[in-house]
């Protein structure tokens, strides 16, 4: 395993404790923050690039009909598999908002679409529950569990605030754990059922939860009326059955005594590696563990840790995700006098895994409350805009650290180099700029020849720059100089203009008609004055 340090691009302040890192369509998102300063994000998600020990974030969009997210941290996350047409997405439920107000809402986010430059647009749509749905609550987990061809999430622990009646001035932000009841909620239709144990007497909140098959194994946790840290383990078995399911729990030795874990997936199998997370108040676990998932149970081994950094050692707090494959992000806060820059130590950990494809992560941890998470309302300043590009946002204030494209993926590695004609001679790999024209965007002409037409690049066609630029005037293309004209009709449209209403003009003196006084009208006038 490798410990690497990562620096922060721009995007220290985004991360905080309560985040979580998903697993998307190949891509890594973070979620759980406010957004990129000045509006130039028009979500709360953000892309996640690692490259060159350089740690950066880009603004990923919502589709038009996607409704809102507001950003929530310490929620519940599980992974949906592609199923019945049915794309890749994440359910999300509950979490706290940067105004300290806990949502019970379960959203399903999934990739809407992918432009020819990896830019993701996602969705999102709130699933309406009913029958016994679970109340607002954080640091709890969800779980996906199958069972005789069906599917259902399972939601468990959690806490939440004090009932209304009870709240007062003093005990209006205090926290309880939730019921130890396990949710089962019916995706298909939405219907979600409330079930008690006798296993399950207390409480649990920011412990790990491990899924495979019809089995969800939770482990660790705090009890917020005890303060405690017990070492659980508990198997929930759940039985789809038509009509109703069945659910049992049986108490497993061997647990683990930790909170706010990070857990990441190796390989193809059903093998995860523990890592971070407390043992006590404020005193972490520096200690890894490996657990296997298997038909017969649970096996949980120590595993040999990362050579710690002295910044992590020192540290009275610390969070992170899991980055998928093997791999995890950690981040300290950073101390000094003065403050340094960066409000966060970033560090990227690797762990030896089985080379190939393989299922994905199927785990929900919760992210441990600390004092950092506590955060001001947000802002007028700070709003979060659906359905605009990040570039429009960002010609609303130009002004301080704003969205730059710089930070997006290099595209000359990323497929922007495609349908090129099979004799271009310019290696995509090795692409330098040519033209003054492709420090902003690679010149590629598009020639209509062929089935469909190709793509061919500037350099090959050995074109003056000046040319470039009067093929470009007005459009986001460049085309081939024999076909332009038939090119531009198929790709842009003319812009259809009306014509214009001519309207007759008033004169501009115009005089009022002469009103003749009858007799009656003189007579009344006269008499009215006399």
């Amino acid at each position: 395993m490798t410990l690497q340090p990562l620096t922060a691009v721009n995007c220290a302040g985004l991360l905080q404790p309560g985040c979580s890192l998903l697993q998307l369509d190949g891509d890594t998102l973070l979620f759980g923050q406010k957004g990129w300063p000045k509006r130039s994000c028009p979500t709360g998600i953000f892309g996640v690039r690692i490259k060159e020990n350089e740690f950066k974030l880009r603004p990923i969009s919502f589709s038009n009909n996607s409704c809102y997210l507001p950003p929530l941290r310490c929620p519940a996350v599980a992974r949906l598999e592609p199923r019945d047409g049915n794309p890749e997405s994440y359910l999300i439920h509950g979490g706290r908002t940067p105004n300290n107000e806990l949502s019970a809402a379960l959203y399903v986010v999934s990739v809407e679409s992918r432009g020819c430059n990896r830019k993701l647009t996602l969705s999102c749509q709130e699933k309406e529950l009913v029958g016994e749905p679970p109340g607002a609550r954080y640091g709890h987990t969800a779980s996906m569990v199958h069972s005789r061809g069906k599917r259902a999430c399972v939601l468990f622990g959690g806490r939440s605030y004090l009932p209304p009646a009870q709240r007062t001035t003093e005990t209006w932000n205090s926290v309880v754990d939730c019921p130890p009841q396990v949710f089962l909620v019916d995706l298909e239709y939405g219907c979600c059922t409330a079930h008690y144990l006798p296993e399950l007497t207390d409480g649990l909140s920011f412990h790990l939860a491990l899924s495979r098959g019809d089995s969800v194994y939770l482990l660790g946790g705090h009890t917020l009326s005890s303060d405690s840290r017990p070492p659980h383990l508990f198997r929930l078995r759940v039985e789809l059955l038509l009509g109703s399911p069945k659910l049992s729990c049986e108490v497993l030795d061997n647990g683990l005594s930790i909170t706010s874990a990070i857990s990441t997936r190796l390989g193809s199998g059903h093998e995860y590696i523990i890592l971070g997370g407390y043992q006590a108040d404020q005193q972490k676990q520096l200690q890894c563990c490996s657990v296997v998932l298997d038909d017969v149970g649970i096996r949980i081994e120590p595993r040999e840790a990362p050579p710690w950094s002295g910044e992590i050692c020192s540290s009275r707090i610390w969070f992170g995700g899991s980055l998928g494959k093997g791999g995890a992000l950690v981040g300290v806060p950073t101390e000094g006098n003065p403050a340094p820059a960066d409000a966060f130590y970033l560090y990227q950990v690797n762990f030896e895994q089985e080379r190939g494809s393989g299922e994905e992560n199927l785990q929900g941890h919760s992210q441990e409350s600390t004092d950092l998470e506590d955060s001001t309302p947000l802002e007028d300043s700070e709003e979060l805009y659906f359905g605009r590009e990040p570039h429009e946002l960002q010609m609303m204030d130009s002004e301080g650290d704003t969205y730059n494209e710089e930070d997006e993926e290099d595209e000359s590695l990323t497929g922007y180099w495609i349908r090129c004609c099979a004799g271009c001679q310019v290696d995509a790999n090795t692409w330098e700029p040519f033209y003054s024209t492709e420090l902003t965007r690679p010149a590629m002409i598009f020639c209509s020849r062929g089935n469909g037409g190709h793509w061919v690049h500037a350099q090959c066609m050995d074109l003056p720059e000046l040319e470039l630029v009067r093929l470009s005037e007005n459009n986001h293309k460049y085309f081939c100089p024999d076909h332009a004209s038939h090119s531009r009709q198929e790709m842009t449209p003319p812009r259809q203009e009306l014509p214009l209403k001519r309207l007759p003009m008033k004169p501009l003196h115009r005089k009022a008609p002469v009103k003749v006084m009858t007799p009656a009208k003189k007579s009344f006038l006269r008499r009215l004055f006399d």
